[in-house]
């Protein structure tokens, strides 16, 4: 039987989280032991997990990575509050509109030499979410995989120290064929490390948990409903979905409501916005939903207004569910769907997002016809498994 080791942060609400779960629930267990390190035995997830993995005990030094720097000084793992400012200070002279990739970068690199190394050696040991500093310099495998989620081109990180990171792997996997293309337009030279394996979709778990009954206003809303299944952050663009709300009242579509499933760092901000532009009985934030299906299949239209993705989970789930679903143009959109046929790709920024939705709230026909198309397609992609097999 082959030894395996899965490596992550936590299990909190997230797409990659809940790729991971899938990919777990798909595993050949018959042949394949299991071993899952997460650094923090933490979110709501944690009980969707399935039992065959085999969860390891947490790691004080290691579950450092989900706490504040004061946090970590109080909890005694003072060498590593210590690196934690310096990585901070180091990122805030880099000087980058958003440096918190470096920060993290700089915080793995310097926690190094303070950090226990894993004892077992596998057969493959998979880091399912950058940075993946533990399994390149911690863990001993025949094989080694690092895991991409996001879309490279559009984040700012230190190359150099990243490309010391990524030479310790044997194989990089990317979500998309366009998330592949940005990873090796960025470092270049690693072209042959990197291959595509899609995130592992399960229709028939989403569609029963759609039909899970839920307590909400929403499902009650007789206003055209949008939903957004998204972490509250920059890269999501909830920001721009306010403003873009707030053009289309004032250009007369007063019977719409914009509702919001996530939690983030820019919930008060928002808040602030959604205020500011007198919008608070029409977009509505649900905060953290376990299960969010129930409120998408609800939905009118499913908009993801992000900056940037690597491939959006959430996208894909709002086609199995069968909705028209609006996307904005971001360098890994067409690997989501293809425009005007299984759902629309629309201009970045809020004019763009504006117009997507007044052509589908405008033509219901598109809408049914997109909706039609994404339900009619086998998002069933259980075989993608088969190539971490083949690594082996």
């Amino acid at each position: 039987m082959k030894k395996v080791l899965i490596a992550s942060f936590d299990m909190e609400v997230g797409g990659v989280e809940r790729s991971l779960i899938s990919m777990l629930n798909n595993f050949d267990y018959q042949h394949y032991r299991i071993d899952l390190m997460l650094y923090s035995h933490t979110g709501d997830f944690m009980n969707l997990l399935p039992n065959q993995p085999h969860l390891l005990e947490e790691s004080v030094a290691y579950k450092t990575f989900r706490m504040s720097i004061g946090q970590t000084l109080k909890s005694g793992k003072i060498l590593l509050g210590l690196v934690r400012l310096m990585a901070k200070c180091k990122a805030n002279l880099s000087r980058s509109s958003e440096n918190g990739y470096k920060q993290m970068q700089y915080m793995w690199k310097y926690s190094l030499p303070f950090l226990p190394k894993h004892e077992e050696q596998y057969d493959l040991a998979i880091s399912y979410l950058w940075p993946h500093y533990f399994i390149a310099e911690k863990v001993e495998a025949k094989t080694k995989i690092a895991w991409i989620h996001t879309d490279f081109s559009t984040v700012d990180t230190d190359e150099k120290v990243d490309r010391r990171m990524w030479n310790k792997f044997d194989y990089i996997v990317a979500v998309s064929e366009e998330c592949k293309n940005a990873f090796i337009q960025k470092y270049s030279g690693l072209e042959k490390k990197v291959i595509v394996m899609e995130n592992i979709t399960s229709p028939n778990f989403i569609e029963t948990l759609a039909n899970e009954e839920v307590d909400s206003p929403m499902l009650s809303d007789q206003r055209f409903k949008i939903i957004t299944v998204a972490r509250l952050s920059h890269a999501k663009g909830i920001d721009n979905a306010v403003l873009t709300l707030k053009k289309l009242k004032d250009n007369g579509y007063e019977n719409i409501a914009w509702y919001v499933i996530g939690y983030g760092g820019d919930e008060s901000m928002l808040k602030t916005l959604i205020s500011e532009n007198g919008l608070d009985d029409c977009f509505i934030l649900l905060g953290k939903k376990i299960n969010p299906y129930p409120y998408m299949k609800a939905c009118d239209l499913y908009v993801q207004p992000s900056r940037y993705e690597g491939k959006a989970v959430t996208v894909t789930e709002a086609k199995i569910l069968g909705k028209p679903v609006l996307i904005t143009n971001y360098p890994t959109a067409k690997s989501q769907l293809k425009d005007r046929v299984d759902g629309c790709i629309c201009p970045m920024g809020v004019n763009g997002v504006f117009q997507g939705i007044q052509e589908l709230i405008n033509d219901k026909s598109l809408r049914e016809k997109i909706a039609h198309n994404a339900k009619q397609h086998n998002h069933n992609n259980n075989d993608e498994i088969e190539k971490i097999y083949n690594l082996i």
